[in-house]
């Protein structure tokens, strides 16, 4: 049992073993909600409520096996999103094992101590370097809170060169019941750059984004807070982010699902990724200097009452 930072009265976090050999931890909140993360990618791979209910969503043909990244969950894009660049698709730092920062520095006073946490690191390989020449060093602090809210905290420092850019998302993939079922509020009105047709600019017309075809876009200078309806579940998720100014909107829809040999021909239906994201303008990091994005999502019983972005509504 390895504990990580926190107060007495909060539990810690164990390491098992995928069946590669790579360590994932296991958080858990008293009231029995929990988080697993794979050191492989520092991918978090489940997020359960108190009740168990899976909140991610995994293809059942994802494929577990290094250097593949697993399909589902939340994989961390970095240093580069999507194909626009030269790395491999979404950035190497899926596909590399993470390990366990003992030594991590405190975050700031706001993140209260209520929370279960495992801090992870990566740094360069050689490898890496020879790809992408630059001396980074990515802290990943996961924490699950008392009342099982995830939150996830990147910091990307400039160790000791020149300044470099990049690009970031955590590729989140939301379980829902029926993606027929579903709305997202909070983007209305926005501009976004639509990957299915050449990253042109358009502005978005709904009230509401609902889903009846492929989505693939990136809403640029997005709110703080945006949420996630399940009309079925009667579940919204709350997507709260900092230093992330886009959201990512992505659901392959039925012909392009068949053509992904990791996802199931139906799955489209069940899954919706929303990432707090880096996309449209890229992060430059000076030497020395530091970078924070943060995300922070909760699932809460929808309700009727209108204002989904203001606390939820007892």
């Amino acid at each position: 049992m390895s504990m990580g930072h926190y107060s007495e009265q909060t539990p810690g976090f164990e390491v098992t073993k995928d069946w590669n050999g790579a360590d994932q931890v296991v958080i858990r909140s008293p009231r029995g909600a929990s988080v697993r993360v794979s050191l492989h990618g520092g991918q978090v791979i489940s997020w359960r409520s108190e009740r168990g209910e899976e909140l991610l969503f995994t293809s059942s043909k994802a494929i577990f096996k290094p250097p593949k990244p697993m399909r589902g969950g939340i994989p961390i894009c970095f240093p580069q999103f999507g194909n626009c660049g030269t790395l491999e698709q979404h950035g190497f730092a899926r596909n590399r094992l993470w390990t366990i920062d003992d030594e991590a520095p405190p975050l700031n006073h706001t993140d209260n101590n209520c929370k279960a946490s495992v801090d992870l690191l990566l740094k360069p390989s050689e490898d890496d370097l020879k790809c992408w020449p630059h001396c980074f060093e990515f802290r990943l602090r996961v924490s699950l809170s008392m009342d099982g809210d995830l939150s996830l905290v990147s910091r990307v420092r400039n160790v000791n060169g020149k300044p470099f850019s990049f690009s970031f998302a955590y590729h989140t993939y939301l379980s829902v019941s029926d993606i027929s079922e579903v709305r997202i509020e909070g983007l209305e009105t926005l501009d976004y750059l639509d990957n299915l047709s050449q990253r042109e600019r358009f502005t978005e017309q709904g009230d509401a984004i609902t889903f009846e075809s492929e989505v693939d876009r990136v809403y640029v200078g997005s709110p703080s807070v945006i949420a996630v309806l399940d009309h079925e579940k009667k579940r919204t998720f709350i997507v709260r982010k900092e230093g992330l100014p886009d959201i990512v909107v992505w659901n392959p829809w039925d012909k392009k699902s068949k053509t992904m040999s990791d996802f199931g021909d139906e799955e489209y239906k069940q899954m919706l990724c929303v990432d707090a994201a880096a996309v449209e303008r890229a992060i430059t990091l000076k030497q020395g200097e530091e970078w924070t994005g943060k995300l922070e999502l909760s699932a809460v019983a929808s309700t009727n009452c209108s204002d989904h972005l203001g606390y939820p509504c007892s």
